[in-house]
């Protein structure tokens, strides 16, 4: 069995120590103790991968331990998990739209306000 310790999966996926240790807390991953050492397993770093893939997406970690803990590697195309990401996924695709659409609202607004700012100031420097 291949064993990962703390300091190889930090390198790995760019994390540190203490959150490393906030996933396991949160049942994300489940490393072997031996004495005060943690070591991790391939199952464990596939999670962890998972993890963080799902936290660029904007999923929260209880969100990420749902959809990875409906997998089963004896049906590994199993509906209900396939489902449930689909509609995990459209709900973040519909905030992130909306976040681009404010964002963009924002920097419209941005450059209305900058280009009546400028002509004041060019109004004000013509005037005296």
């Amino acid at each position: 069995m291949q064993k990962y310790s703390i300091r190889e999966l930090r390198r790995e996926f760019g994390l540190t120590a203490r959150t490393l240790r906030h996933y396991e807390e949160k049942g994300l991953v489940s490393p072997i103790r031996q004495g005060v050492t943690r070591y991790f397993s391939e199952r464990d770093r596939v999670r962890l991968s998972l993890t963080v893939r799902g936290r660029r997406l904007g999923f929260s970690l209880d969100e990420i331990r749902e959809i990875i803990d409906l997998y089963n590697p004896l049906t590994p195309n199993d509906q209900s998990q396939i489902l449930l990401l689909c509609s995990k996924i459209e709900k973040y695709r519909s905030l992130l739209i909306s976040k681009i659409n404010d964002i963009s609202d924002t920097l419209m607004l941005m450059n209305d306000v900058e280009k009546n700012a400028l002509e004041t100031l060019e109004r004000i420097k013509h005037s005296d």
